[in-house]
């Protein structure tokens, strides 16, 4: 029994989400409004208002006395809550069944946060047009809005559960580095600059392009002026792809069920990528999988799929990402998002860049002053001098005038906030009121806000700004052509990337690794494919037995970790479980480990969709080897107990030394 809510500071719920039996529950507590179907209805929406309306005014009531409050509490029949305030809004979660312990219910408040600040921009800086934004006044709006942000929480979930680079937050990339870079070249060349060259690309410009197998990265290309994409980035447009284009498990069955059937001896070959207009046919021998096609298993399963792909365009999905252009840096800066289906299971991601991004960036810059300035405010500081409370308040005039003028008269609410902030602001006499420059400065913050929605949120009537559908049929051909003789050889890739069998030559006794490198956000395990019949890990249940002891090692080393600790060994049955994090300079050589900061429990979860943990420990581990580049490495591994300790700590350290030779697969 699941559920999370988000709440503004008046206890309205502006966003809920539950699973079928925690809305059983509450449906019975509210005989009257019992209904046939699971539909959300205004009545069912009051029913969680007046659930949930003690817990949060009490809560509401704390942080206004006391400003402080709960952050998570047990009740009487055993439900789990976790709170978490963010801004004027605060975040419940609540588990009735004890699938979910506390830092899962709060891992999943702040990728339900970063979730939002995806899709909504700058304007959560904002929280009366957020809870607009969140809670629409018009009912099939709200419910377009809540089934969006629902369906992103139930993949999260399903990922989080079934799926490893979900798990630790890492992004998997699939290993066959000739076809990675052959994708790689036609994306630079017929993807990317085709579009770019377009006459129907209204104005749009294709700055990242990445091909997806499942959850698992093809090749990612970037154009020559775009910004780095961040890992937490891509792994939330992995995650949203998977919600645009769910895979049809039914389809990919009649594939990879030949493959499965077919003796553990025989090799299959996987063609090079069709050539178009010039290239030459070349096999390539792939040992990661076996298997031998019939003609008729090939011919049933391109018809099925060429039946089931009626192309009929796609409307971009609006997203913000952390960008900079030139000198100016946006952490939310506004992209358009195609993921278009090439089959099931496997689909091209583009992101465009809109034309007026110099506005997000510019936005944002007044904005973060704005806050900065609201927060001195806050606390009291006087305002008789105004380079007191913010020095470089001679500079933010400059570009707050500029910024006016360049909108135009069009946004006059805005001009007006200013001049009401600049008579306030910049008067000669010192005897002004503090606490109507806070709110002229609330004001001013607010009307960017609104700028920033009319410019990015708000579609004009009749708007079709976007790739057209004849250039989006053209690239989803052109990539189709490139990989028609690929395809099935994906699917059972993604399924069987890497295989402990290939290690245990080298590495016996070794049962399962996850090795990441939080550097660059990527990671490389064995595939753990608990739904299908027979695996490498055998039959039955013991591939489940593993996968759960794999989560539950990634948990603990979090916890650890948490703690300050970067090794952890333990005995657990009749397996012995490591995990290490440690740091290195560019060549390779290992750095001293040094004491790392101890997380408050109420702390935001360690992982990059949750606030980018590792970036900040990078940050905090090279204050003190500023001439280096630090990189940083972990490493979990599973082995059979009956290894002895030395020779299992010994493996780990041979282990981590091969995987981190080249593994020839071309850089993002």
């Amino acid at each position: 029994m699941k559920c999370l809510l988000i709440a503004s500071e008046s206890a309205q719920v502006l966003f809920y989400w539950t699973d079928l039996e925690f809305e059983v529950s509450l449906r019975q507590r509210f005989e009257n409004l019992l209904e046939q179907h699971r539909e959300m209805s205004p009545a069912f929406e009051d029913s969680i208002n007046t659930l949930f309306a003690p817990l949060l005014i009490s809560c509401i009531t704390l942080n206004e006395k006391i400003s402080d409050t709960y952050t998570s509490f047990v009740s009487e029949n055993n439900y789990l809550f976790v709170l978490h305030q963010f801004g004027e809004c605060t975040y419940v979660a609540v588990n009735g069944d004890g699938s979910e312990s506390e830092d899962d219910l709060r891992r999943k408040i702040f990728v339900l946060k970063k979730i939002i600040d995806v899709c909504f921009g700058l304007v959560t800086l904002d929280t009366s047009i957020l809870k607009k934004k969140l809670r629409p006044q018009d009912t099939e709006q709200r419910l377009k809005v809540w089934k969006m942000l629902q369906n992103l929480l139930i993949t999260y979930s399903h990922l989080r559960e079934e799926d490893q680079s979900f798990l630790v937050e890492a992004v998997e990339r699939l290993i066959h580095p000739q076809l990675c870079e052959q994708c790689i070249e036609f994306l630079d060349r017929q993807v990317v600059q085709q579009i770019n060259s377009s006459m129907e690309r209204a104005n749009e410009e294709v700055v990242h392009t990445f091909i997806l197998v499942h959850t698992k990265l093809l090749a990612f290309f970037s154009s020559r002026n775009a910004s780095s994409l961040r890992t937490s980035d891509l792994l939330l447009l992995i995650l949203i792809a998977q919600d645009l284009c769910p895979s049809d498990s039914d389809l990919e069955a009649l594939t990879v069920k030949d493959l499965e059937n077919t003796p553990e001896n025989e090799e299959v070959y996987a063609t090079e990528l069709s050539p178009g207009a010039h290239g030459e046919e070349e096999s390539v021998e792939s040992s990661s999988c076996t298997s031998q096609f019939t003609d008729s298993i090939v011919q049933v399963t391109e018809e099925t799929l060429q039946a089931s792909l009626p192309f009929r365009g796609f409307v971009p999905k609006r997203v913000f990402l952390d960008a900079s252009l030139k000198d100016n840096y946006c952490p939310m800066m506004p992209h358009n998002m195609y993921c278009l289906s090439l089959w099931p299971g496997i689909s091209l991601v583009l992101l465009t860049k809109v034309s007026s991004s110099h506005v997000a960036a510019s936005l944002y810059h007044l904005l973060d002053a704005f806050t900065v300035l609201e927060a001195k405010l806050s606390d009291g500081q006087e305002l008789g001098h105004s380079s007191r409370v913010y020095p470089n308040m001679p500079d933010l005039r400059q570009r707050m005038e500029k910024f006016v003028k360049a909108v135009g008269a069009q946004k006059h609410q805005l001009q007006s906030a200013w001049a009401d902030f600049k008579n306030k602001a910049f008067s000669k006499s010192d005897a002004g009121n503090s606490q109507e420059l806070l709110q002229a400065c609330r004001n001013v913050k607010s009307q960017l806000c609104l700028v920033y929605q009319q410019y990015f949120l708000l579609k004009p009537a009749g708007d079709s700004q976007h790739l057209s559908l004849n250039l989006q049929t053209k690239t989803l051909k052109i990539v189709q052509e490139k990989l028609m003789d690929w395809k099935d050889f994906l699917l059972v890739k993604s399924k069987r990337n890497t295989t402990v069998i290939s290690y245990l030559k080298d590495f016996p006794g070794l049962i399962h690794f996850i090795y990441v490198d939080r550097t660059i956000g990527q990671m490389i395990a064995p595939s753990l494919n608990v739904s299908e019949k027979s695996t490498e890990l055998g039959k039955g249940p013991l591939a489940s037995f593993i996968k759960s002891k794999v989560w539950s090692l990634v948990g603990m080393g979090r916890r650890y970790l948490q703690k300050g600790y970067t090794t952890l060994t333990f005995r657990d049955g009749d397996y012995y479980c490591c995990y290490f994090l440690w740091f290195e300079n560019e060549s390779g050589y290992k750095l001293p480990v040094i004491e790392l900061p101890v997380l408050s429990d109420d702390s935001a979860p360690i992982g990059i969709l949750t606030g980018d943990y590792y970036r900040k420990l990078l940050r905090y581990y090279g204050k003190n080897h500023s001439l280096e580049v630090i990189k940083c490495f972990e490493l979990l591994t599973i082995h059979l107990g009956v290894i002895p300790t030395e020779f299992i700590i010994q493996q780990c350290s041979d282990l981590a030394r091969r995987l981190w030779e080249p593994s020839r697969i071309p850089l993002l």
